[in-house]
């Protein structure tokens, strides 16, 4: 059984990530939040629960991770706060996470993304400008981590039910997923060989999520 840690466990995304893998019979799963408030009402659902900090020691984080196979980094700080969280969650948060999971020989690393953070052209909204700089750099030190990888770039995110069918390639026009077949396909991603060391944006689409994926 695959033992996940789960980074940005409250998150919108996140929180079905965790759901999907506590449901799961291939997989058990670690939540990393950092209210207690949120740690003791996954405790109280079954969930085991971290308290840390992203923007805490990186020794804290690497506590979190002993024990683990694999961590899915869907934190993000959120439309509300200012740019220095955007930077201290979205890009030192996920360097610090890949930093920690190499220190304790975590190898397999899925971080969740967003469409057109690899493309500076396509960065012509000022207000999202340092979001899809946290984001490049951040999936830039991935892919130089020696880490095997997977980033997804999701389009506009929905709350939509799940259709449990996507479109994914290296890249694709604009569109929109819902969140829960964002989460689907992250834990679907984590012992699919197809989705190693790839990058690919995603949307909802015609193709099941296996399908997809496969073809990659």
């Amino acid at each position: 059984m695959m033992k996940v840690l789960v980074v940005g466990a409250n998150g919108q995304i996140g929180k079905m990530i965790v759901d999907k893998l506590h449901e799961s019979d291939k997989h058990s799963v670690r939540a990393m939040v950092r209210k207690p408030e949120q740690a003791n009402a996954l405790d109280m659902n079954g969930v085991e629960a971290c308290l840390t900090d992203l923007e805490g020691p990186i020794e804290a984080i690497q506590n979190a991770l002993e024990g683990m196979d694999a961590v899915i980094f869907s934190a993000g700080s959120g439309g509300k706060t200012g740019y220095d969280k955007t930077m201290s969650i979205d890009l030192d948060g996920a360097v610090k996470v890949m930093d920690a999971a190499k220190e304790v020989g975590v190898n397999r690393f899925i971080i969740v993304s967003a469409m057109n953070s690899d493309d500076r052209a396509a960065w012509d909204n000022e207000e999202m400008k340092p979001y899809n700089i946290a984001k490049y750099y951040a999936d830039r030190c991935l892919k130089q981590s020696g880490l095997t990888y997977t980033i997804l770039r999701p389009g506009l995110l929905k709350n939509d039910p799940a259709t449990g069918k996507i479109e994914v390639a290296e890249n694709l026009p604009g569109g929109a997923i819902s969140r829960e077949d964002v989460a689907e396909v992250a834990v679907a991603s984590l012992d699919n060989e197809t989705t190693f060391s790839k990058e690919f944006d995603l949307l909802n689409g015609d193709s099941p999520i296996d399908e997809a994926l496969k073809n990659l």
